[in-house]
């Protein structure tokens, strides 16, 4: 909190003398604090996440509009200081909480507000938009360029994944090829991203892997953050053909292996479930 405190009174004097409270869910790319009462401070906490400041700082502000639930606002951006290396900012301070510790009244109404929300991502206008590549970890790209780490994963749990299952799964991501125009994309739709607030959607954070590219990686909440009839209704609303979504399961897939990677024991259970309900999810037309 010192650093934070030292680079507002130095870079944005106007906002010195504003509490500045750490954020009790805090992320991995970033840590945040809450600046007084409206403002938050975000600073990426490696190298290859600088990149998303001046990206969430250029387009926020265009894609908001359009959207029909509230997003970030960047208000400023900071530069390297006090032996902090990297750019990070000051954006507006969105109330809620993730989707997963809050309370979600009506999960069909939760998952049916979060399709609309990927299809209006979706229709935004894209003129001068950043292209999948690095900066977005290549969201937005060819499931591919993961195929070495998803096999990886699959030697190392094969006593905890039904292989045979989840090749067959990650090899029709593969052959599963994008047609159609680049749109905008999210990039990460985890439960951590999604505000809730009274029991309901509000708002999503935390764009700072997104671009324009295919949308497939944006539906892997279907299996990450849904299930049953909200499963159903997400798809129905964004309308995604077989092929797309075989692409997001091989997306769902690779996410969940590498979570599994990270070895934390309270989380095994719940992502070799969340492997299963991919693995058997069907692919085609409901």
């Amino acid at each position: 909190m010192e650093l934070v405190e030292r680079l507002i009174s130095v870079q944005f004097p106007q906002w010195n003398g504003l509490a500045v409270t750490p954020v009790e869910y805090d992320g991995h790319d970033n840590r945040t604090y809450r600046l007084g009462d409206e403002l938050a401070v975000r600073l990426p906490t490696a190298a290859e996440y600088a990149p998303a400041v001046r990206k969430e700082g250029r387009w926020l502000s265009w894609l908001a509009p359009d959207l029909p639930l509230p997003v970030p606002t960047v208000v400023a951006l900071g530069t390297p200081g006090f032996g902090y290396p990297y750019p990070w900012s000051v954006r507006t301070w969105i109330p809620g909480e993730p989707s997963d510790r809050a309370e979600i009244a009506d999960r069909t109404e939760f998952a049916c507000a979060l399709a609309e929300f990927v299809r209006a991502l979706q229709h935004c206008d894209t003129a001068g938009a950043p292209a999948a590549g690095e900066h977005s970890f290549h969201r937005g790209g060819p499931p591919a360029h993961y195929d070495t780490q998803v096999r990886e994963c699959l030697a190392r749990f094969a006593d905890l994944v039904d292989v045979d299952a989840a090749t067959t799964v990650w090899e029709s991501a593969l052959a599963a090829r994008r047609r159609g125009t680049p749109v905008w994309f999210h990039g990460d739709l985890a439960a951590g991203n999604l505000l809730v607030d009274g029991g309901k959607l509000t708002a999503v954070i935390d764009f700072g892997i997104c671009g324009v590219g295919d949308p497939a990686c944006d539906l892997t909440p279907a299996w990450t953050v849904l299930s049953g009839p909200g499963r159903a209704a997400f798809r129905r609303i964004v309308d995604a053909d077989a092929a797309t979504w075989a692409r997001a399961r091989g997306w769902a897939l690779w996410k969940a292996l590498v979570t599994l990677a990270d070895d934390d024991p309270a989380a095994r259970e719940r992502i070799r479930a969340q492997i299963d309900d991919i693995l058997t999810d069907p692919v085609g037309p409901e």
